[in-house]
């Protein structure tokens, strides 16, 4: 049998991703432990978005590829939607469900699908601890109470910029208040760079916060829960209002969540969908299925589990999703038997 190669040019672009791809295990990273999970998370000095393209040079008798990635969040999937690139990987779901809807920041409907769905369970969760006497989200609104709440990094521009601050602050102005409204009643906030940020974690132990609204629920739900802390619930009237924006009800359980004294409900933040547009070519979709299937032990996945390909189309609590998949993804799916 003839000895196989990549072409050179191949070859190098090979190369370099799988150096990129080791610069996350270099020096250059470190790691943190999840306390809640009690597992080693890496964290690194390095940059987090990718933008990378690949093309070939025309020709008649092999038409012209060219495909482009990207990572992010809003701008990135409007970008999709113009052709700036040719798919996003996002987080969360939710994301997708608005763009393909016209809700949220989304002043129309964009002609976006997914190939993929890959799985990360999460909620939004609004946290605050008993002595504030809180017991629901309006009742901040009503009673114009101050607090001193840990949240994520909050966009000097536009809040669309950041899913989670988004989401942050439309639950807040479905009940009625604002960012603008705490600073003015006295607020305090803690900007923490990402859920399991260490320093959330020693405020909520020493009693500096008393008040967590974010996702990554993981990292700290369970570290609230043991120091006083009581989730307030997304439900009536401030549900139907997410609920129209495109987000799904979620529930948070006692099973799960060890320390909760009843199941409660809220909004999902699940799922970390692949997006490209709908028009995209139905040989590039399938490929791109099919390059996923070939290198689906190398792909991390944010479950702690070997990622399992039927999961990717599956619809459930892990990867969820409210809009078609791509009719050459769906294609392949059912083809290869991952999808009945």
């Amino acid at each position: 049998m003839a000895t196989q190669r990549y072409n050179a040019g191949i070859q190098r672009a090979k190369g370099l991703l799988e150096i990129a791809a080791g610069l996350y295990d270099s020096s250059l990273s470190y790691q943190t432990r999840r306390a809640a999970e009690n597992v080693l998370q890496t964290d690194t000095d390095l940059g987090r978005v990718l933008r990378l393209s690949l093309g070939t040079k025309k020709s008649e008798s092999r038409p012209e590829v060219t495909i482009s990635f990207t990572t992010g969040s809003f701008r990135e999937i409007i970008a999709v939607a113009e052709g700036e690139y040719s798919l996003a990987w996002v987080n969360p779901s939710v994301l997708l469900t608005m763009a393909y809807r016209g809700t949220g920041p989304y002043p129309k409907k964009l002609p976006l699908t997914t190939i993929a769905v890959f799985p990360s369970y999460d909620v939004m969760g609004f946290a605050v601890h008993q002595s504030t006497g809180i017991i629901s989200l309006s009742q901040i609104a009503k009673e114009r109470i101050p607090l001193r709440l840990s949240t994520g990094i909050i966009p000097k521009s536009s809040l669309p910029g950041n899913a989670t601050m988004f989401t942050v602050a439309a639950v807040m102005g479905a009940a009625g208040f604002s960012f603008s409204d705490l600073r003015r009643w006295g607020t305090k906030l803690h900007s923490a760079p990402r859920p399991s940020d260490p320093s959330r974690r020693k405020g909520i132990e020493t009693g500096t916060i008393n008040a967590i609204f974010d996702e990554g629920i993981k990292s700290w739900g369970k570290t609230a829960l043991e120091h006083g802390f009581r989730f307030l619930p997304i439900d009536g009237t401030l549900l139907k209002k997410m609920k129209a924006l495109g987000y799904r009800p979620a529930t948070m359980t006692k099973a799960r969540f060890s320390g909760l004294m009843e199941d409660l409900q809220t909004i999902d933040f699940s799922g970390w969908p692949m997006i490209v547009r709908a028009d995209m070519p139905n040989k590039v979709a399938y490929a791109l299925c099919e390059a996923i299937e070939k290198r689906q032990d190398l792909i991390p996945t944010d479950n702690y589990k070997p990622l399992d390909i039927a999961q990717l189309c599956a619809n459930d609590e892990e990867a969820p999703y409210d809009v078609p998949l791509h009719s050459a993804a769906r294609r392949f799916y059912r083809e290869r038997g991952y999808l009945k």
